[in-house]
């Protein structure tokens, strides 16, 4: 399928940003986060438009970039505060192997689950956002965060058990 032509990107920016900016301040938290976020991915779409094959409106796959760049954002945020921040106690060896080499596995299956469950079990387990938060940001009902959330953590649990991994 050959990607299709999007407007001028001056138009797509002043029509979008507003929209833009709101979902990424709802995710990450902070308008000048969301802010870096936004300039971030119109950006890169000022170098190309990664991923948009016109199969869906334009606004619909800027929703979803959106969505997952201020995502993948909050993750690197995690690993920055993660290096910036000492442990009070510090950790043995040991145990900071098994956690980071759990880290890794967790993270392995959870690539491994698709793409609605993923998102769930970010923002619940990750950024510890409650049920009302996470159906609003990503216009689901609350039962459905409920169930998918249920969903993607016995999936997860069984890919790392399937792969050895004890949780």
């Amino acid at each position: 399928m050959h990607a299709c032509a999007l407007p001028p990107l001056s138009e797509l920016y002043t029509e979008h940003r507003p929209r833009a900016l709101a979902i990424a301040r709802r995710i990450v938290g902070d308008t000048a986060d969301a802010e870096d976020v936004v300039q971030d991915v119109f950006a890169r779409l000022a170098r190309r438009a990664p991923g948009y094959g016109g199969r869906a409106a334009w606004s619909t796959w800027l929703h979803r970039v959106m969505v997952n760049s201020s995502i993948n954002w909050l993750r690197a945020r995690k690993r920055r505060d993660r290096l910036s921040h000492e442990a009070e106690e510090p950790l043995s060896p040991e145990a900071l192997a098994v956690g980071a080499e759990m880290e890794r596995h967790f993270g392995e299956a959870m690539e491994d689950i698709n793409e609605q469950q993923r998102q769930v079990l970010y923002l619940r387990e990750v950024r510890g956002l409650s049920y009302p938060e996470i159906a609003r940001l990503l216009r689901i009902p609350e039962g459905t965060v409920k169930s998918t959330l249920h969903r993607a953590r016995q999936r997860t649990l069984s890919l790392m058990e399937e792969r050895g991994q004890q949780p």
